[in-house]
């Protein structure tokens, strides 16, 4: 099979930027000083990763919270850029990075459904014929057509997940969408995502949920401390990864 998405020697670094002491009179009077302050402060998300995901598995990304895991994820969809390395990805990428992520809170879920369709690739002639498939996948109801700055998290969710269903992505990425919505909707969605392995979708799937990663990954990536940890067989990951958590 072919490699899909591809890490060498990954490193992402975020500006940090804190209070300056003296605030304004800091960066009046002593601007050198100031700026060295702000430029030379910097998270690191991850550091120095490497791996491989070829065509058609599903991978888990697992790690204590702030571990690496959704910047990891927000490379592969190109919504960041490595500070050092390079990522590869081959094919068109479907992803969910977050709640509510490129809606507009203003526009209806039904206007909302419309944009993300399209920015994800559906053809207006596609999205006329799916849509309806879309809304129903969502059990919104009659809040498809309210504005969604009044929907719960669940409800974003499901007007997310939605949209995905009907979409023909290569690569399938999903950041713990599935840890909301009630639960008839979660299996809903883990019904879906097996859908797309058996289509041949590549998943990269991060979750707290061992259950779930169980059920759909077949190898795992393990990162801690921003570094890569091991990787491998799912059953074998798990069983390392829940010791140290216990």
């Amino acid at each position: 099979m072919s490699v899909v998405i591809e890490f060498k020697n990954v490193t992402k670094r975020y500006p940090l930027y804190h209070h300056i002491g003296s605030g304004i009179k800091e960066l009046i009077f002593s601007p050198k000083r100031a700026w060295n302050l702000l430029k030379g402060r910097s998270y690191l998300a991850i550091e120095d990763i490497n791996f491989q995901v070829k065509k058609g598995e599903s991978v888990a990304l697992i790690g204590r919270n702030g571990a690496g895991k959704s910047t990891s994820l927000g490379l592969v969809a190109g919504v960041l850029k490595p500070t050092s390395g390079s990522v590869r990805v081959t094919g068109r990428v479907a992803s969910m990075l977050e709640l509510g992520g490129g809606f507009h809170p203003e526009l209806t879920g039904r206007e909302n459904i419309k944009l993300n369709a399209v920015l994800l690739g559906l053809r207006r002639k596609e999205l006329k014929e799916r849509i309806d498939k879309i809304i129903e996948f969502s059990e919104l109801g009659e809040f498809i057509d309210e504005p969604i700055r009044v929907y719960s998290s669940g409800m974003l969710a499901k007007l997310g997940f939605s949209v995905i269903s009907q979409v023909d992505p290569d690569i399938l990425i999903i950041d713990e969408v599935l840890a909301v919505g009630d639960i008839a909707f979660q299996k809903k969605c883990i019904k879906t995502i097996n859908e797309f392995k058996s289509k041949g979708v590549t998943i990269l799937f991060v979750s707290h949920n061992i259950a779930d990663v169980k059920k759909i990954c077949d190898r795992v990536i393990w990162i801690e401390n921003h570094r890569l940890r091991e990787i491998g067989d799912s059953e074998k990951i798990l069983e390392s990864y829940t010791k140290t958590m216990s």
